[in-house]
């Protein structure tokens, strides 16, 4: 996908930001749920450079079932979404890590893109014309993630 969306002259001032942005919401369905895939290991990842959109999905154990392990405080799929987004969490300190998804946002911010991001029963969306984090309930529960780039 790198290679092919550095191909289109148009993007060149994106490219980085969304392969980027993709590769750290990919990596991080392996890095949270390795040895602990509730049924079917792996991560759809699909994308169509034509309609400009970016897809992936795991059926993993989601965010606020990771993050509990940190912040055992967290009690909804929404608060999750939020502290993902947001805060520096990690556990394996002393090590500086737990940025991933706040890249993410910054990049697609940067890239003028915008991302729906669903874990549980919580969207969040981040829209180009709008730097704020919009984190809503949804009636679809769903086991893992479901993430949608669009630039």
């Amino acid at each position: 996908m790198a290679n092919e969306i550095v191909q289109n002259d148009s993007w060149q001032q994106i490219a980085s930001l969304i392969s980027s942005a993709t590769g750290e919401i990919g990596n991080n369905s392996f890095d949270h749920n390795l040895g602990n895939w509730p049924d079917s290991p792996g991560v759809f990842f699909a994308y169509d450079f034509g309609k400009k959109h970016i897809v992936l999905a795991d059926r993993g154990v989601g965010l606020l079932t990771t993050l509990r392990l940190i912040k055992p405080d967290l009690s909804t799929h929404q608060e999750a979404l939020c502290v993902a987004f947001t805060e520096v969490l990690t556990g394996r300190a002393p090590e500086h890590r737990g940025n991933g998804l706040k890249y993410v946002r910054s990049a697609l911010t940067l890239a003028r893109a915008n991302l729906t991001y669903q874990s549980g029963d919580a969207l969040l969306e981040i829209r180009k014309d709008n730097p704020d984090l919009l984190v809503t309930p949804t009636n679809a529960h769903i086991r893992g993630t479901l993430s949608f780039i669009t630039f």
